[in-house]
């Protein structure tokens, strides 16, 4: 084998160990790992390889009575909240033989238990055995831990994520205070460049520890001998934990394979991230569309166009969405690696000719047309399909990348693209030509709030008048741009005190724009759901949706400050209380 297909394969091979264990079981899964199944085969594999059930790993779920075995596929320690939850499924059911399955690895949990001995076997695994056979009320039924590390997605034959990981943020400045506040004056830090593993809070530490072991398990299973390079603070101390497992001194012995891995800290280089230079059709259409709930690389696709549903303003359909992850198909897997590596252009082209082709095969009565490709003639196109239910479920596949695509090019917020790029390209060429206040300033005409609906007058004190096109940016989009501004901030000529007194000036007028705008928005995004506070509450159950500031018992007319100074400690601290 190929490394570059050990790398490839890897995330289904670590499913199949879990998949040889769910024969006749009702399988318990947290959201992280069933985003991880989600882009390997989904729960059709699972169902394939005898499963009974599948189910959130939640307290308010529980096995039949006729379901005497369970497995449960988690991505945190074995202990707190997770041994809480597992005890209170197993409360609730009749099992008689439990499989634990956890992406972190024994040696982890030695640590987070203050075990700092080398041990032999596993003796944590097998106190938990022990924990499971009581929950179950008789020490003579069957119980089984090991560790899975199936927390890598493949998302295509070039590209692997780590969505278990995706809360773990880079160092940042204000993280260098929280250290220091604890050390001792002669024994504090210059800067973050110094910071050891030591000195971070013991959740971010196994944080660490557990990314260095995924990644150590599939150099691993690849037989791979990596030479890794770190560009950034928080990236030198995974380097340096991967370079110390250990596991890995025995791994480079042995293996046949030469890999070079580069750790590089994103706050290092945010204008790639929030610039809108990308011409990738995939990137718009996960900007635009709604992420799909509990995933990070994942959208809601709508399919109503492929049923004789209709929506009205009065009733909205109960409707599953479709999604990207098109596992199954080899059609529609290369009609994704298209979408995903060629320029817009080309890949809206390629779903019109699959979707030509999909519908010549089927003797559907298509209409071939030259020329630009529209939004309207890809749905025309996909509409052919809802009569003939054969060839939809052998199309199915396709026709949701394709609908993807037809409702991003259609989508309103879309047009907003270009307007942020040629914006973008201002105030980079503004930064080599002015002061920093200056370039701030120009940002000051943008912050336009939501137009007032008709039955209501106008929100007196702004002079900015509203929001009516299409094009103009929204508080999302101003978010981003200030961020790609502040992230070229170093590019701007040098101030003085008499500058950085306007620049503090005016960015008290842009707070004040910026959260009149906020509070004019009917609805807030996901992400100002977050940074202002109000998040809606989601079930226990695990259902739930987008809610508007209304809908979650919050006024629309009142915005919870963002705190920017909380750190990334601090942030990771409250996930995990969470």
């Amino acid at each position: 084998m190929l490394p570059a297909e050990g790398f490839t394969c890897f995330p289904g091979k670590m499913w199949d160990k879990v998949l040889s264990k769910v024969k006749k079981a009702v399988v318990f899964m947290d959201d992280k790992c069933a985003e991880s199944l989600h882009w390997s085969g989904g729960a059709n594999i699972v169902f394939e390889a005898g499963a009974r059930n599948l189910k959130q790993f939640s307290s308010f779920e529980a096995g039949g009575e006729n379901e005497p075995k369970a497995v449960f596929v988690v991505s945190t320690l074995l202990k707190g909240r997770t041994a809480d939850i597992m005890k209170d499924i197993i409360g609730l059911s009749h099992f008689q033989y439990c499989v634990v399955f956890t992406t972190v690895a024994h040696s982890i949990h030695l640590i987070a238990n203050n075990v700092t001995a080398e041990l032999e076997g596993n003796p944590v695994f097998e106190k938990f055995e022990e924990k499971l056979c009581e929950w179950m009320g008789d020490m003579n039924y069957t119980a089984e831990v090991m560790h899975a590390p199936v927390v890598f997605t493949r998302v295509s034959q070039q590209l692997l994520l780590v969505p278990t990981f995706a809360h773990l943020f880079p160092l940042l400045p204000q993280d260098l205070d929280t250290i220091n506040i604890k050390r001792p004056e002669k024994k504090r830090f210059g800067s973050l460049t110094d910071v050891d593993m030591p000195s971070l809070t013991p959740e971010l530490q196994i944080e660490i520890k557990s990314l260095a072991s995924a990644v150590n398990s599939m150099f691993e299973f690849t037989s791979t001998r990596e030479e890794s390079f770190a560009v950034g603070p928080m990236s030198r101390l995974i380097a340096g934990e991967l370079a110390n497992h250990p596991q890995a001194k025995n791994r480079r012995k042995t293996s046949t394979n030469k890999a070079s891995i580069v750790f590089i800290d994103r706050t290092l280089d945010l204008t790639g991230a929030a610039g809108h230079h990308g011409d990738s059709l995939v990137e718009k259409i996960l900007t635009v569309l709604r992420r799909l709930p509990g995933h990070t690389a994942d959208v809601q696709v709508d399919m109503l166009e492929l049923t004789n549903l209709q929506r009205t303003p009065d009733c909205q359909p109960t409707l599953a969405p479709g999604c990207l992850a098109q596992t199954q198909s080899p059609t529609a897997r290369l009609l994704w690696e298209t979408m995903l590596v060629s320029k817009q252009k080309e890949a809206v082209m390629e779903v019109r000719r699959q979707l030509v082709e999909a519908a010549s095969k089927e003797n559907l009565p298509i209409k071939m047309s030259l020329g630009r490709v529209t939004a309207e003639q890809l749905s025309s196109y996909v509409q052919l399909f809802r009569s003939n239910w054969e060839a939809l479920e052998r199309h199915c596949e396709v026709l949701q990348l394709a609908l993807a695509t037809a409702q991003t090019l259609r989508h309103p917020t879309l047009p907003r693209w270009d307007t942020c790029l040629a914006l973008e390209r201002l105030l980079l060429q503004a930064l080599g030509d002015s002061d920093f206040a200056g370039v701030l300033r120009q940002l000051l005409p943008l912050m336009k709030p939501a137009a007032a609906p008709a039955d209501q007058k106008p929100v007196s004190g702004s002079s900015l008048g509203s929001r009516s096109g299409e094009d103009e940016c929204g508080p999302d989009e101003l978010l981003v741009l200030l961020v790609y501004l502040y992230s070229l901030a170093a590019e701007a000529q040098p101030a003085d005190d008499e500058d950085e007194e306007e620049v503090e000036k005016v960015e008290r007028e842009l707070i004040g724009a910026l959260t009149l705008v906020i509070t004019r928005e009917a609805e807030l995004s996901p992400l100002l759901q977050k940074l202002t506070g109000n998040v809606p509450a989601v079930p226990k159950t695990g259902s739930g949706g987008d809610l508007s500031p209304r809908q979650n018992g919050l006024s629309r007319h009142r915005t919870h400050v963002w705190r920017p100074d909380r750190t990334a400690q601090d942030r990771l601290q409250y996930v995990h209380e969470e």
